[in-house]
């Protein structure tokens, strides 16, 4: 079983940043993937960018350049750097990780872009 506890959500105006962090109870190099997943209201909840054990990275389109997923496996811990916040951008913010044939999420983090 793997633990996921994210952090570093909050509110801030279009053109801003934020980071995400998310700490898994594994290591990192033991889970084939990580990533993070977002929900905006009314919406359904869709990935926003993937990291490999190997260290390949894929971004949804609207993020590409924008935002960066990034990992120190010392602290077991994956980030997600976003700039250039847009309101479209909103919405809760998942971790999530794939190991032995299951996904695991984390609680979620809330991320607002309003001027």
């Amino acid at each position: 079983q793997v633990q996921l506890v994210e952090s570093g959500g909050g509110s801030v105006q279009p053109g801003g940043s934020l980071r995400l962090s998310c700490a898994s109870s594994l290591s990192i190099f033991e889970l084939p993937s990580m990533g993070w997943y977002r929900q905006a209201p009314g919406k359904q909840r869709e990935s926003v960018a993937v990291i490999t054990r190997s260290g390949s990275t894929t971004y949804e389109n609207s993020v590409q350049g924008r935002f960066t997923i990034s990992r120190d496996a010392a602290k077991s811990t994956v980030y997600l750097q976003m700039n250039s916040l847009q309101p479209e951008d909103t919405g809760v913010y998942y971790c999530t990780a794939a190991y032995r044939a299951r996904q695991y999420w984390g609680q979620g983090t809330q991320v607002t872009v309003s001027s």
